[in-house]
């Protein structure tokens, strides 16, 4: 199989990660903070590193609260769930957000009487319009404003930093969403003027399925979402009151967290972003030779190797099982979760589009069979 649907999750993982978790399914897989013996001890020194090297990644200190989850969509429901929003509170969201933001602010929305603003887009260039943006705070000033990073459809890589400047004009509450940039794009906490910082281990981290979690670099006061045992003060019906502890019910997933260490141990973002970026102009170049193609692409300076296009004369859907099913090829079909960006791209007609995810492991080998195949298919 040659494997292009890296936006969805990175694969395979480094070596040192299968073998990590092998270890830790046999001779770690304890519960961590549960008991005082030496493998609960170990186990919670892994979980305990691996916060750290999360901090060292964004460059925050050890007051920076590290909140691991399942997945990012579950950290993403503890902010949405967790944060002070009232009737009346106004949330910008970006039009690029998948349904881990969209879905769940919509539910707090109708649940709270909350008001939700998309920020504009350029239709032209489908790039954010930060002028037009900065006319919306200023007529409804924003409480709250959730942006994704990356765009899991086109690769854009969002203006956050400046997005997250004006909001922090009228003091909203910035909240990040780094599942494909983390790991694959510098992040600085003190420059990007997140507050908080969602994060995905099973895409650009190159860890695991089943662990995610978020960094609440600001310390923004969150309400219970998800309550259960930690291991501690266990008499008391309410969680503790720990920075961390507050947010982590539930027995750790220490055989994810094991991968998800080996992965940081091992994270080269300036080689995985060369390398990507190496195929991705290539791919792009290719792909420009097929009239049959329609790449919805933004400006190469702000983008990432996740590419989608449509195809002429045939539903994304029906591409990609034949681009399995004849060429072995797997890419991703549909509206990939996000359900905003689609009425820009005018791809409903398409069912969506056909998305290539390129990532660490891919070859110029793998896109060039996939250019073929599409060469074939075009002109037959």
């Amino acid at each position: 199989m040659i494997y292009l649907d890296n936006a969805a999750t990175t694969f395979p993982k480094p070596e040192s990660v299968y073998i990590a978790m092998d270890k830790a399914n046999r001779e770690h897989a304890v519960n961590a903070g549960r008991g005082s013996y030496r493998a609960a001890r170990e186990a919670n020194r892994i979980i305990t590193e691996t916060k750290q090297l999360l901090r060292d990644l964004i460059k925050v200190d050890i007051n920076a609260a590290v909140v691991l989850a399942p997945s990012i969509t579950i950290a993403l429901n503890q902010i949405i769930n967790g944060l002070d929003m009232r009737k009346g509170s106004v949330i910008y969201v970006s039009p690029y957000e998948h349904n881990a933001v969209a879905r769940t602010v919509n539910k707090v929305a109708l649940e709270k009487g909350i008001v939700v603003k998309e920020i504009p887009i350029d239709e032209q260039t489908l790039a954010i319009d930060l002028e037009k943006m900065k006319y919306e705070f200023s007529k409804d000033r924003p409480e709250f404003v959730f942006c994704t990073h990356v765009s899991n459809v086109t690769g854009y890589i969002l203006p956050v930093q400046d997005i997250f400047a004006e909001a922090k004009k009228y003091g909203a509450i910035t909240i990040l969403d780094s599942a494909q940039s983390l790991g694959l794009i510098e992040i600085r906490a003190s420059v990007i003027n997140a507050d908080i910082i969602a994060f995905a281990g099973h895409k650009t981290l190159y860890g695991p399925l089943g662990i995610g979690g978020f960094i609440n670099i600001s310390g923004i006061p969150l309400s219970t979402f998800i309550t259960g045992g930690t291991g501690s003060d266990s008499l008391n019906l309410k969680m503790p009151d720990g920075a961390e502890t507050h947010y982590e019910a539930a027995s750790s997933n220490i055989v994810a967290i094991y991968g998800l260490y080996a992965a940081l141990k091992t994270l080269n973002i300036s080689e995985n972003r060369s390398n990507e970026m190496m195929i991705t102009r290539h791919l792009v170049k290719e792909l420009n030779n097929i009239p049959r193609i329609k790449m919805f692409l933004p400006n190469e300076e702000n983008h990432t190797g996740i590419i989608s296009f449509i195809f002429d004369g045939m539903s994304s859907a029906d591409l990609g099982q034949i681009l399995d099913e004849d060429f072995d090829i797997a890419v991703r079909t549909g509206y990939h979760c996000a359900p905003f960006i689609h009425k820009y791209l005018k791809d409903e007609s398409s069912l969506g589009t056909v998305r290539v995810g390129i990532g660490k492991f891919t070859t110029m080998h793998d896109v060039d069979c996939l250019v073929s195949a599409l060469k074939e298919l075009a002109n037959e």
